[in-house]
């Protein structure tokens, strides 16, 4: 699988689950994960095999259960949009009342991200995949 540049660019690797590498995106005004399944030419779940359409849900929901139970937050998104990178991925993202785009969506919402400082994603990363081990 290539992963889209923009993806690759703007997030940092989390882990390997069966289906999807996970990744956490450069954002710290929201705890975000993004799945992308290692499958090639893929841009819609209907796309990938109805085997790889199950475990993609049970990934998303895992990855939800870990958010949820790192960040407790007001609401969880889980969304597949596609609109800009068309390479399949799923967004789960933690919501918070008190957020800087509560109750908006987070897309385009601002010009620019606030990035995490390299310490900060590295501990994030290390909560996360701890995290994850727990539940697989």
């Amino acid at each position: 699988m290539i992963l889209d540049a923009r993806i690759e660019q703007s997030t940092f690797f989390v882990a390997k689950l069966p289906l999807c590498n996970v990744y956490l995106q450069n954002e710290s005004r929201f705890p975000w994960l993004v799945l992308v399944p290692r499958r090639d030419d893929v841009a819609e779940l209907i796309d990938l095999s109805e085997v790889d359409q199950q475990q993609a849900m049970r990934e998303m929901a895992l990855t939800a259960r870990v958010m949820q139970g790192l960040f407790s937050p007001d609401k969880l998104n889980v969304a597949n949009l596609g609109n800009v990178v068309k390479q399949l991925h799923i967004h789960v993202v933690a919501r918070f009342a008190t957020d800087a785009a509560w109750p908006d969506p987070i897309w385009g919402k601002f010009s620019a991200p606030i990035a995490y400082s390299e310490a900060e994603a590295e501990a994030l990363v290390k909560k996360l995949q701890a995290a994850l081990i727990e539940v697989l």
